[in-house]
């Protein structure tokens, strides 16, 4: 059976064949962009006829004119994962290449953490985090979720619709999160309107990454001089003895980690057990969890589809295809779970998907995301367990972008159910 054919104005670079064993990819041939709506709208189309004419390597663009390889197959990713040695993700001489104006770069660029270091350096950052992490009582996180999901439940139950991601999931990460790492709500704010422009690649990716920066500053400071319980407070603590840059930095990444795709997976789950029958009657019953609902997502469509960028430091031949020193190699986690070879179809207690990543540079707060996403979930549907998708499915809009799964609303209809008490 042929594979489905996208429009050529949609994907123009499927003019190129398969890349012979041995060759290159290189930067003059043809790319397919990744950035697009109409990526977005459907990429397990373009993942499957990715993997079709390329193998397991493919030449994509992650923003115009920024060349980068798609990992697609699910054996060679973990290979490249555990192979920091080859695959470094030190960004840097990629870097000096690439105009500050770059859609991309303020996601990409170096910087003084554990997400864009390799070695001993990556080594001491990460310790910080994972204590810093450590520190958080999951029992205590759950209950905090839930003390903040209920007025925000109550802003919408006695009206019979909402839009979830606006009105509930959003705003509930973000203070969950903000909690967490000690952050005022001004500050996280600020945090907040930064990390969106760049993760969405825009116009404004740079001066959304200055005013990310600027807010944890801001915030480390006021953490020097106001020790508290918190994510913040223990970086600065930590034996590893972080600069005031270090630890800007390490709140990059908490703040990267923590709110797009925390963010996407709860809403990308609500999708899933909104829109399919197995859950719609399930969840609700009791048959099938919210957690099973989460790993199938995990899986299936993963919040963080294409990520963990590396670089080699040389010409690296792998699968019979020559990649060039210091381009960007990234691993679609969200092809590579759905790799034929691999996929089982059995989602449950299964933990060998990509959308945490693996090797050294694995996210070490999967326990605290889907902690959050499950208490989440768990209280809207005690709340309201009878809702319905207010759209057909087709017409859910997603937003564009090389990395996340990103719905641009959850719209929803459901009988008004009176307002949560206590």
């Amino acid at each position: 059976m042929s594979l489905p054919q996208p429009p050529e104005t949609t994907l123009p670079s499927y003019r190129g064949g398969p890349i012979a064993p041995g060759s290159a990819i290189g930067d003059d041939g043809p790319r397919v962009a990744i950035y697009t709506p109409e990526f977005a709208a459907d990429p397990q189309r373009v993942y499957l006829e990715l993997r079709a004419r390329y193998g397991s390597l493919a030449p994509v663009e992650i923003a115009p004119g920024v060349p980068a390889t798609l990992v697609v197959d699910y054996a060679t990713a973990k290979r490249i994962l555990h192979d920091p040695e080859h695959f470094p993700a030190d960004p840097r001489t990629w870097q000096a290449t690439v105009p500050l104006d770059c859609p991309v770069r303020p996601m990409l660029q170096w910087r003084p953490n554990a997400l864009r270091n390799t070695g001993d350096v990556h080594a001491r950052l990460r310790s910080a985090n994972i204590f810093a992490l450590n520190g958080i009582d999951l029992h205590a996180a759950q209950a905090l979720v839930e003390r903040i999901a209920a007025p925000l439940i109550n802003t919408f139950c006695t009206t019979g619709n909402a839009d979830l991601l606006a009105q509930f999931v959003r705003p509930l990460v973000f203070e969950v999160l903000n909690t967490l790492v000690g952050c005022s709500p001004d500050i996280g704010a600020r945090v907040a309107r930064g990390m969106a422009a760049v993760f969405d690649t825009s116009a404004d990716a740079e001066e959304g990454n200055v005013i990310l920066e600027s807010a944890l500053y801001e915030q480390t400071m006021h953490k020097i001089a106001e020790p508290g319980d918190d994510i913040t407070t223990r970086m600065i603590a930590h034996s590893a003895n972080l600069t005031e840059e270090e630890v800007i930095h390490q709140l990059v990444v908490v703040y990267g980690a923590g709110i797009e795709p925390t963010v996407n997976l709860i809403s990308n789950t609500l999708r899933l057990m909104l829109t399919d029958d197995r859950f719609g009657s399930g969840v609700v019953s009791g048959s099938l969890s919210t957690g099973d609902a989460l790993e199938e997502l995990l899986f299936t469509d993963p919040p963080l589809a294409n990520f963990c960028f590396s670089y080699p430091r040389q010409p690296i031949l792998i699968d019979g295809v020559w990649l060039p020193a210091h381009q960007p190699v990234l691993i679609s986690m969200s092809a590579c779970n759905n790799d034929p070879a691999v996929r089982s179809g059995d989602f449950t207690a299964n933990r060998s998907h990509l959308a945490w990543s693996a090797g050294p540079h694995a996210c070490p707060a999967k326990d605290l995301s889907s902690t959050i996403a499950r208490a989440a979930i768990d209280q809207l549907l005690d709340a309201i367990p009878e809702m319905e998708l207010a759209v057909r499915i087709e017409e859910l809009q997603w937003r564009p972008g090389p990395y996340h799964r990103s719905l641009a609303s959850l719209p929803v209809a459901f009988a008004p159910t009176p307002p949560m008490v206590g």
